[in-house]
């Protein structure tokens, strides 16, 4: 990207008290920050799922959904959703949806980075072909929503822990998005 992205510092009713740099804020002491994450799908009802490039800072190379970020300064979410997809994967989106507006987590990756994110969830149906931005996202398959599901609860440890929290309480929802897509 263009310019030095930071995150949004809140505190715990959301309030926004701050910035700091992303890199930065990323530590074994992360502040509470503003995120999303979104689940893309495609006509079938699959759900795309990316393999985090080896050069991330939290979970490097691990199996999430689709596409995540944080909003910039002036930035809705639902733009800040949008201009990640095409940075990350290069494609568009269509049917914005949220899942799970209060989705909030803290966890600590192996290495000892924390992510603690107010995250809301979002679903969307992939428009046009993939560009997948090697810096972002190593790998992508298509999965059958339903195998999904059943892999995530039984490897857990296979998935990033936000993806795993975040089925817990938006599987309904994500059912339903990915069956109102298919024909």
């Amino acid at each position: 990207m263009s310019i030095q992205e930071h995150v949004i510092l809140v505190n715990d009713q959301g309030e926004v008290i701050g910035t700091q740099e992303k890199y930065a804020a990323h530590t074994s002491h992360t502040p509470l920050h503003l995120a999303f994450s979104t689940w893309l799908f495609n006509d079938q009802g699959e759900c795309l799922v990316t393999r985090r490039a080896l050069s991330k800072k939290a979970w490097p190379g691990v199996w999430t959904n689709s596409v995540c970020g944080h909003p910039q300064t002036g930035e809705s979410t639902e733009h800040a959703l949008i201009r990640r997809c095409r940075y990350e994967i290069g494609a568009e989106i269509a049917h914005l949806t949220p899942v799970a507006v209060d989705f909030r987590y803290c966890e600590t990756d192996p290495s000892g980075i924390v992510e603690n994110e107010i995250c809301p969830v979002f679903a969307a149906k992939l428009v046009g072909t993939l560009r997948l931005n090697p810096d972002e996202v190593m790998a992508v398959q298509w999965v059958e929503l339903e195998s999904l599901l059943c892999a995530i609860n039984a490897t857990p440890w296979a998935f990033s822990p936000w993806m795993v929290s975040q089925v817990a309480i938006a599987h309904k929802k994500l059912r339903q998005f990915a069956a109102d897509l298919q024909p």
